[in-house]
């Protein structure tokens, strides 16, 4: 369940970093990088 939880914020963060080709603020900036670390977290730490 963590594998599909963590390709779901994985493709949201995705998804974000491309609407950030003109970034409109910080916060998104962050949440971007936060999606994309939390995603690959989740998906990568299959123990």
């Amino acid at each position: 369940m963590s594998r599909v939880c963590g390709l779901f914020l994985f493709g949201i963060g995705i998804g974000l970093f491309l609407a950030l080709i003109f970034p409109k603020s910080l916060f998104m900036v962050i949440m971007a990088v936060l999606c994309l670390l939390a995603g690959y977290n989740l998906f990568c730490s299959c123990s």
